[in-house]
Formats: structure tokens, sequence, C-alpha cells
């Protein structure tokens, strides 16, 4: 879907999966262009474009506009006065196997008097690589291969175009079109010439401004174009017509009439519409939320389709995202995993082990998503580099699993480890590695090696221990989180995501310790990495750190060791622990504040520099989640924060202050102009993880202030232009960037779940843990959140009847199913998966909470 354009006024007035924008006088959407459109010549030689592209004036008095929207789909209402005509454009793609688009255009006469007119659908096909617009686009033209048919046309080009390799091609673009009464256009015109003229003009095609039926020219190797001419058309005052177009894309030939049958009439595209609807609401429902503020219950249920979207398309299924090549990268993987587990872990399992697969044995990994589970690419553009803030996540994800499901045995599952031309971090190429080897890493025997899920969350972590730079904290290496801090390579650190791996160490000992086993067999390699030694030696850092990497660099052994269970912890927790105090002792700064990293000269980057305040929102987020910081810190971080970060215009927390000069030897983000992506925007996923972090360590207060700044950011319309949704990024202006590319949904929705509202998993049991405060109660006393756990349809409901501020109130009484339990008066509550098992599937259960 398209934004809103910047001339858009008026309000989005929300329903749970639909908003109407009301009638306004500046009306313009950035969707309406040339790219998709239906023209009406009407008698007399008057010309309108029922899409809204014309050269008519934008706001000619008299004429009305209409924009209604749900989830993935839109209706774009306009009435011309002076031609006595309505239009109503339905724009949507429908649920289930069929991959295209359908637009069903309905035209009214409005008027007094008869009218008469010609109407075009006129679709511009490209069909091919997104890299020929910028080289070789006329060579790749002339690859075109147009077949019309009876409904529209279908173009199959003959190759792929790659100058390192041509490749057969085997997919069909196609567009076809009749009325509401299944007939077909009178005239096609199959490319853009033949429509267009020479001038090329897609908003002011010669065949529409000169009522030109097609004439004779090539049509292979040219430009295709999807234009239609149905035959003239007179409607009566009252009375429509609708006209269908369908456009799609299929990877084999297909039978266009059978396809445009299935839409090719008023009734079918209403049902069609109507099971669409339900699929997305039954998506977004998953987790819902019933308070005060009805708009944010309802914005909900549009973030929680966004986990779903990135699922199925990437980071860039729509064109305006400027997102590179677009696929989807090791981090989205796992954090779109996030709300897939709090949906339906079980189906999750799977794909999780699959995930694995993509670890390096290096404490790397692979970095872009094939296209079926379990495969992965090692880099979009064949660079080599490495995200130091990669091997974080997986165990993160993990452990929600777990909590959800109480499943441990998913830690003993075997997955193989991701091999290519890349190793030791992608320091070294090895040259003798090709395709005939796989991506599978061997042992010595030549076979594929295989070890668990723990082995290869033990990997990721304890290299990065070793992996340090000359302050001892994670070197950045090709960036962290952060991408934009691309520019120091060589000595780069990032104390930030240090926080994270020591806090992911402790994740680990306390993980191995509670699955209950006395010892675990991992490969023979991973001893080396246990070694005791004194920490703050760098130098045997790095030379424990090569030997491992030489004894794994091209293969392993394949032998395996046993290791005892409580040993293993005791090793991951006391190097935690050291990581942690080294942070605490070298990185706060007497600004009151974290630093988190180190450029490529060496230098400290955060602090005070020459009267100018250099802090960024991810270097005390992470200290913050991962439970470093003493309370103390974490009040004096939250004051800083809102005297540095906190935006007064906006009502956003900025991603960093301005620094006042590019770092070259730190990012190219700070080369962006401020206020804009990673250079001091405000970063919706950052805010999310602050929000996280500070209900974790049990400042809710500014937990829901950081939280809830998002929601208000993007309902404010007139500022952020955006559809219901929780973008990327909001820019100086307050406007939202990349609307539907953002991991952050996953994590707003888990936040909210699992933090705000406490309702969680603790290794499959259910925990009711809290952290509401007053504010998310008024004017009522009652708050509810509906999920799923166990299989079980839940729906929690908080009763705060003396609107107790967090931290004051207590869980006095729990009912379920209007069942007294007997519990004893705690700000938490854990309810046995036993007990949650017992309730009945086929039911929504009610849990009643009161707070006193």
């Amino acid at each position: 879907m398209s934004s809103i354009s910047p001339d858009l006024g008026g309000d989005i007035k929300s329903s749970q999966n639909h908003f109407l924008l009301e009638p306004v006088s500046r009306a313009n959407l950035s969707l309406s262009r040339a790219s998709r459109n239906f023209w009406l010549y009407i008698d007399k030689g008057n010309i309108w474009s029922a899409a809204g592209v014309s050269k008519e004036p934008r706001n000619q008095a008299g004429n009305n506009f209409m924009l209604e929207a749900g989830q993935l789909w839109q209706r774009v209402s306009r009435e011309n006065k002076k031609a006595g005509l309505k239009s109503e454009i339905l724009s949507f793609v429908p649920a289930g196997n069929d991959a295209l688009e359908i637009m069903q255009v309905t035209i009214s006469n409005q008027g007094k008097k008869k009218v008469s007119f010609t109407p075009y659908a006129a679709i511009p096909l490209y069909c091919r690589s997104a890299d020929n617009i910028r080289d070789h686009r006329h060579v790749t033209s002339l690859l075109t291969r147009i077949k019309i048919e009876k409904y529209g046309i279908k173009i199959k080009p003959t190759l792929l175009f790659d100058e390192a390799g041509h490749h057969s091609n085997s997919t069909v673009y196609f567009a076809a079109a009749c009325d509401n009464k299944g007939r077909r256009a009178q005239y096609t015109y199959p490319t853009q010439e033949i429509f267009c003229g020479d001038s090329g003009d897609l908003e002011a095609p010669q065949a529409v401004f000169e009522n030109r039926t097609p004439f004779k020219k090539p049509i292979q190797g040219r430009e295709p174009m999807a234009a239609m001419r149905f035959s003239r058309m007179t409607l009566s005052p009252g009375a429509q017509v609708s006209y269908v177009v369908i456009m799609g894309i299929s990877q084999k030939d297909l039978n266009l009439a059978a396809l445009i049958n299935k839409y090719n009439s008023r009734q079918k595209i209403s049902a069609c519409f109507k099971k669409t609807i339900q699929f997305w609401s039954a998506q977004s429902k998953s987790i819902t939320v019933s308070s005060s503020d009805k708009n944010f219950d309802n914005w909900l249920l549009w973030v929680n389709v966004q986990p779903f979207l990135r699922k199925i398309f990437g980071c860039s299924f729509l064109p305006d995202f400027d997102y590179g090549r677009g696929g989807r990268g090791w981090r989205d993987l796992w954090q779109d995993c996030l709300g897939l587990i709090l949906n339906n872990p079980g189906d999750v399992r799977k794909m999780l082990i699959n995930n694995f697969g993509g670890v390096k044995i290096d404490g790397s990994n692979a970095t872009i998503i094939g296209k079926n589970p379990g495969d992965f690419i090692a880099d979009r553009n064949n660079i080599s580099r490495v995200w130091m803030d990669h091997g974080v996540w997986p165990l993160i994800t993990l452990k929600l699993y777990i909590d959800e499901t109480g499943d441990f045995d998913i830690l003993f599952e075997q997955a193989p480890y991701f091999r290519n031309h890349q190793l030791n971090r992608s320091k070294i190429i090895d040259y003798s590695w090709d395709d005939s080897y796989g991506t599978r890493l061997k042992a010595r025997n030549g076979k594929i090696y295989k070890g668990t899920v723990l082995e290869h969350l033990l990997v990721q972590n304890l290299v990065q221990f070793y992996n340090v730079g000359s302050h001892n904290q994670v070197r950045l290496e090709g960036a962290d989180w952060n991408d934009g801090l691309d520019m120091a390579k060589e000595n780069g650190e990032s104390v930030a995501f240090s926080s994270m791996y020591a806090a992911n160490l402790a994740a680990l000992a306390k993980l191995i310790l509670e699955t209950g086993r006395p010892s675990f067999e991992l490969a023979e390699e991973i001893k080396i990495l246990l070694a005791h030694f004194n920490y703050s030696d760098i130098g045997e850092k790095h030379r424990i750190l090569e030997f491992y990497f030489s004894k794994t660099g091209q293969e392993v052994s394949g032998k395996k060791v046993r290791i005892d269970a409580a040993a293993l912890s005791g090793s991951l927790e006391e190097k935690s622990i050291w990581m942690k105090k080294q942070i605490e002792k070298r990185e706060w700064l007497k600004e009151g504040f974290f630093n988190g990293y180190y450029d490529n000269r060496k230098n400290r980057v955060e602090g005070r520099f020459a009267g100018v305040i250099r802090m960024s929102l991810v270097s005390q987020t992470f200290p913050v989640m991962s439970g470093l910081a003493d309370p103390w810190q974490v009040r004096k971080i939250i004051s800083n924060v809102l005297r540095y970060l906190y935006d007064k215009s906006s009502g956003g927390i900025r991603l960093n202050t301005d620094f006042k000069k590019e770092m070259h030897d730190l990012g190219r983000a700070f080369s962006f102009s401020y206020g804009d992506k990673e250079n001091g925007s405000v970063f919706s996923h950052m805010v999310v993880m602050f929000a996280n972090g500070l209900y974790q360590q049990n400042f809710a207060k500014e937990g829901w202030m950081a939280l809830s700044s998002l929601y208000r950011m993007a309902a404010n319309t007139d500022n952020s232009k955006i559809y219901p949704c929780l973008p990327e990024y909001f820019d100086i202006s307050g406007r939202g960037m990349y609307s539907y590319l953002t991991g952050s949904a996953s994590w707003f929705m888990l936040t909210l779940l699992t933090q705000a509202f406490g309702v969680k998993g603790q290794n499959g049991d259910l925990l009711i843990e809290p952290k509401l405060v007053s504010e998310q109660f008024k004017p009522g006393n009652r708050l509810s959140i509906s999920r799923t756990f166990s299989g079980r349809k839940l729906k929690v409901t908080y009763l705060n009847p003396k609107s107790l501020e967090f931290g004051r109130y207590r869980i006095k009484s729990l009912k379920i199913n209007s069942e007294n339990f007997a519990i004893e008066p705690a700000p938490r509550l854990l309810i046995s998966k036993e007990a949650i098992f017992s309730l009945p599937k086929n039911k929504l259960n009610l849990i009643e909470v009161l707070l006193d």
C-alpha cells in the first residue's frame, strides 16, 4: 500500500480493520499516478481519469474525493460534478493461491442526463529485473515476447539478462480485463508506443486523448502495455457499470481466460473480497487489546499484521522502500519469529531448527535467507562482511519459544552449519571452495557435520567473548544493529552489544541447568572456547580465538566430547560476570550515560566533545535490557534521554543527538541529514527495545511513555501521513517512513503482551505479571488482552478499581471462567501448564485478575 501524500489533510476514522478518510478540499494520493489508470473518453471530447491522473485542476470546486481502506485493501472514490460521473476503484490482493491483484472499477451516473463514454484500462508492464531500470533497459526490452489473448496480454521475456551468465526465463507477466457481464475489451494496445504515441506520456496517452484505435506496429521487443479499450457505454441517470482488471505474475504459463473467469462478475468479486477481509481479520486478531482508547486497540490490529507481511515479502515488497535488493536478512528472520511464536509456537519449531542451519562454525552466519526453509546465502551483494550483533538474536528468540512451550528438547535437535568461501568471520577467503562442495560444513570424513541447537548457540556467543578490540569490547566488524556504523571494520568496538553478549552467556548458563541434564555432547573444538585465564589479557583472547579458527576453518574433526553441565554453566556465568563488570567500570560516563562505541581510530565515541553532547539511544538500551545497568543508572539514563534525545515537537525519542560532524571513522550514518534514518530519526525498533528494557527493570511508567510515543506519532496523520502501521522510523518532520518494512512490529506486540500486560510463558507455564500504569486504565478501571497460549484461547482482564499505579498493587484474586482460585497476594502469579491444558480448547477462556 502506498503512503498518504504530503498534501492530504483530514483525519482517519478507524474501526477494527478499516478506516475512512473524510472528503477533504486538498486531496491527492501518491498511489494515484499513471502506473495504474482507468480513463474515460466522454462524448464531446471530455477526458476524465477515474484514478485521478488527469490534466484537470486537482481541487476543482464540486469534485469530491474519498479514501476508504482496510487491511490490504483500499477503495478510492472520486466524483466529477461537471461530467456527472462518479468512479469507485477497489484494489486488493485476494487471499488464496492466485498471485495477482484485482482492481474493480465502478462508474456511476450521478447526474440527471444520460452520459456516454468509452472506457480504457491502462496498466504499464515492466516485466524484468529492477536492475535494468538503470542498466540495459532498452536491450532487455528486446527480450520481451508479447502474446495478445481474448481478455488481455501475457509477456514472457526470452531470457533473464545477466552479463555474468544469461538464463532461460520461465516467468510470465499478465494483465486481463472484462466488464461486469464478463465481456472482453474491444481493443488491446499491447505496447506503450501504440497506446501513448511517440511521446511516451502515460499521463496523456495518445490513444485516449485522440480517441485512437490501435494501429499496426511491431509488438515484440517493445515496452509492454496492458491497455484495453472497451465498447462505448451509455449510462442513464442512477445507472452504473463495473470493470475488472487483474494483473499478476506466474512462474509458468497460465490460462488467462480461465483465470479471469474466476473474477468476471460483481458477485464473484464481492465473495472474493469478503474472503480476503476475513483472512486478514483473523491474522490481525491473534492478539487483541480492549482498552478505553479504541483507536489504539484498532491500530494494534494493523501492527499485528506486519510480521506476516515480512514473512511473505521480506524487506522490500513495496517499490518505494529503497532497500537494495530486498529479501529477508538474518536479523529479520529471528525477529519476525517473535510474533509468529506468540501466535502459534507449534508451527515455528521446525522453522527455528532450520534457521540454525545458517550459523557458521566461526560464530557468524549467512546474511540472506533463501527461498526454501533452511536455504541461506552468504550476502546479497557478494561482499565479505559480518554484522557483529547477529549472534545475539537467535537465543532471544529461542528462549521465548521455550518459555511459551516448555520444549527444552529443541536444544538437542541436530542442525548443520553454513559453509561458504568466507572463513574466520570473513577475514579469510577460501579460494578452494566452490559450489560443488555445497553450503554445509563437513567433517574430516567428508560427511556433513551436525551439532545440537545448543552447540550452535554456544558457538555464536562464546566466539564473541574472544573477538574483542583494544578496549576488550566485542569488535564492531561490518556493523551492529545500526547498519549505519559501517566504517570501523578494523578497530571499531560495540560496547552496546557487548552487554547483550554478556546477558546471553548468563542466559545460556541458566538454561543449561534448567534442562536437568547432567552433561552434554558437543564438538570437541568447543572446549577451546571454555578456557579459564586472565580475561583482561586481550592477546591471550586473540590467541585462543585464532587457535579455534585453525581447528574449524575448512572442516571440523567430527569428534564429540561430553561436557559436565555444571562446569559448562559455571564457565559461561564466569565470563558473563567479567564482561558486565568490565563495562560497568570503564564505560559509564560522568555525563550520566553509557558510552556505546569505539571508532576505527580506537577513540571513544560518546560523551561531551568540545561542548557537544554525543549520546546514542542504542548505547543505553542494551545495558538496560541486559540488566547490566543498576537502577540508579537506569534513572540517570531516563533523565538524560528526556534531556538530550526526546523531541518535544514530535513527542518521539531520537536515535542519537546531533554529533555536528561526519564520522568517517565510524559510519555512514553521520553523513545522513540529521533526523533521518540512522542519524537521529525516531527509530521505532530501538524505541521499542528501550521500552522493553525499561519494563524488564520495572520502570513501567517510563516504558509505557516510550512505547506509546510511537503510537501517538503514527496516529498523528497530519504529520505521519501513513496508513495505520508502525513504520521503520519517523523523520525530522514526523513523517512515517518505510511503512511496513520494520521488524519493530514484532517487538512492539511482544513488549505490550509480555511486559506491559505481563501475560507470558515461563518454561511452558503461564506467568501473569502485569506492569500496567494507571494512565492505561483511565477513564475506567478495566483492561483486557486476548491471546492463544498452549492451544487455548485466553482473555485476561485486569481490574484496578482504586486506580493504583504500578508498584503499588498486587494480584489479590483470580477467576478462571468465573471460578475463584485461592492465591496469596503477590506481584506475579504462575499458572501451571497442567491447569492451562485442563481448559477447554473450543471456547474463549476468561481469566479475571483483581489488582489491589
